[in-house]
């Protein structure tokens, strides 16, 4: 599965895909001293609750660049809700594994993680969210089967929160 790559690995900046230019656009600096632990991207053709593609963290040990497409397999989900407290949305981050990654190259499902990265992660989003203002829940994660059942259900612009 094809997923692009918004944010590099160790960037401060939030890169957002402008649809209207078919360029990448700088959104915004990450708050603190937070950069992304790995790379971040989308899953094109799909369409969230928030109105955009899903998300993804690129498992890896490569930065790669904007608009960088990676043949991955997705391994799973962390499954978040995110807003103010009083309007919140869901917006999952799923996790993938490039083809080429040799670190992860026998990972087929989040189980197989180490359950720290996995937890890095989630304090990641956490802090993030926070020293946006904002408040995230993650009530959970999926496997890889259920990730991709979300995927394809996403993949039609139709958000199911099953």
């Amino acid at each position: 599965m094809d997923l692009i790559i918004e944010s590099p690995k160790g960037s401060r900046a939030k890169y957002k895909y402008a649809e209207k230019n078919s360029l990448f656009r700088l959104h915004k600096l990450l708050p603190g001293a937070l950069a992304f632990p790995f790379p971040f991207g989308f899953i094109p053709e799909t369409k969230g609750e928030d109105g955009d593609p899903l998300d993804a963290f690129i498992l890896c040990e490569f930065e790669g660049f904007p608009g960088c497409i990676m043949d991955c397999r997705i391994i799973g989900c962390i499954c978040a809700k995110q807003g103010d407290g009083q309007k919140m949305i869901r917006n999952d981050r799923f996790l993938a594994i490039p083809e080429q990654s040799e670190l992860f190259s026998n990972i087929i499902s989040i189980d197989e993680l180490e359950p720290t990265l996995v937890l890095f992660l989630e304090n990641f989003l956490r802090v993030y969210q926070k020293l946006e203002g904002k408040e995230i829940n993650l009530p959970g994660n999926l496997n890889s089967s259920s990730a991709m059942d979300l995927i394809n259900k996403n993949k039609k612009n139709v958000y199911s929160f099953t």
